[in-house]
């Protein structure tokens, strides 16, 4: 019997490493995914393929598509394609190290890593502004139907913001609150907010048919930059589609207040199999 890879319905950890990784020309990577699926992770990874590595793979899953690039006057969204995502997740930076490196001497040579972005959870899972993240997340047999396809796997959409905090704290607190359509202060939503306002922009129920999406995102930074890696977890990529045309203002030409102080730098689409006897299905591509 397949079920979903638990860390998908988990809630976020303290830490996490995400990876992604290309394919060296001209190898053949069946070998290398074949170790990868013989592992058991439980919920301390997530492993996603990318459409380009299930292309080469000769297969195909219904569904899996590129991250889509939108661009308008006021927005850049841009798509950063992936072969293999790999988001290591633990209570330790140093355990999410050496398990990331651990995994990338199994991926060698066939995979190399493209990125490595080391994440973090924020006093009770907020974002770096400091507003609570994931309060309309559904829960439950809610969250499965959001999430998790008929066959146990899942897609998600990843995307990296930088964030301009210095832009954004120099706001009145006001202001952010209209930002963001909630009020810092108690987590409520501002029924007067601007139509701008992210929960407007987002509010996954009045989206034709609904959006629901659950949302895994954490903080991180580099050191000089500061952001959120976003995360969206759905049984399809149509539900952050809608979301993501409504904030760039595609349809009516109200962008999302959100691009008023962050913006993002990478967006990918990746497919999360099933898993079988706890390890990863491939069966599906391989």
């Amino acid at each position: 019997m397949s079920t979903p890879q638990p860390g998908i319905l988990e809630p976020p950890p303290r830490h996490a490493r995400f990876v992604t990784y290309r394919v060296q020309p001209g190898a053949d990577v069946r070998a290398a995914l074949r170790r990868l699926a013989s592992t058991t992770h439980g919920g301390a990874l997530i492993v996603g393929l990318g459409s380009s590595l299930v292309t080469a793979l000769g297969a195909r899953v219904p569904g899996l598509r590129p991250f889509p690039a939108l661009a308008t006057p006021a927005v850049a969204i841009p798509s950063t394609p992936a072969a293999l995502w790999c988001a290591h997740r633990g209570d330790d930076r140093g355990d999410l190290l050496h398990a990331a490196r651990n995994l990338g001497a199994m991926l060698e040579p066939e995979f190399l890593p493209t990125a490595i972005v080391d994440a973090f959870q924020y006093r009770d899972s907020r974002d770096l502004t400091g507003y609570e993240d994931g309060t309309e997340n559904p829960e439950g047999e809610d969250a499965i139907r959001a999430a998790i396809a008929p066959d146990g796997s899942s897609f998600v959409a990843v995307q990296r913001w930088v964030h301009d905090l210095d832009a954004f704290d120099a706001m009145p607190e006001h202001a952010r609150d209209n930002v963001i359509g909630r009020r810092i202060a108690d987590n409520e939503e501002i029924d007067d907010a601007p139509r701008s306002a992210h929960v407007k922009r987002t509010a996954q129920e009045q989206f034709e048919p609904s959006a629901f999406v659950v949302r895994r995102s954490m903080p991180w930074t580099d050191g000089k930059h500061a952001g959120l890696v976003f995360i969206a977890f759905g049984c399809s990529f149509d539900a952050f589609e809608a979301q993501l045309t409504r904030m760039a203002g595609i349809d009516d030409g109200i962008v999302d207040a959100l691009f008023s102080f962050t913006h993002p730098v990478t967006g990918s689409y990746f497919w999360c199999p099933p898993l079988a006897a706890d390890q990863i299905d491939l069966s599906a591509v391989l």
